[in-house]
């Protein structure tokens, strides 16, 4: 089991920018894909981006594709969000999982969870 805490979320303006961190610790760091997903309130969770093992390759949802990006830092065990031109939209619960696959989209193609950040977009 991988066990990821995230940090990095709070409050920003609209068109401001956050970057989330999601540090991993348990099983090997590079034997899995990332996620990031998020949760609005009254809504269900929804997919952001992947990252596959080797960080050579990246999938974004259509809602943050040109303003987010996500990265990973093997050797620190770490995946990052970056995110820019944040809208009020894009408020919500960020989580980190870990997969098999950076192919994979829905919730439950993911084991491991971290506990979420609270990212909010207001002015």
């Amino acid at each position: 089991q991988v066990q990821l805490a995230e940090s990095g979320g709070g409050l920003v303006q609209p068109g401001g920018s956050l970057r989330l961190s999601c540090a991993a610790s348990g099983r090997t760091f590079t034997n899995y894909a990332r996620a990031w997903f998020r949760q609005a309130p009254g809504k269900e969770r929804e997919f952001v981006a992947t990252i596959q093992r080797s960080g050579l390759r990246s999938y974004y949802a259509d809602s943050v594709k040109g303003r987010f990006t996500i990265s990973r830092d093997n050797a620190k065990n770490t995946v990052y969000l970056q995110m820019n031109s944040l809208k009020p939209e894009d408020t919500a619960v960020y989580y980190c999982a870990s997969g098999p696959s950076a192919l994979q989209q829905r919730p439950r193609d993911y084991g491991s969870w971290g506990q979420g950040t609270q990212v909010t977009v207001s002015s």
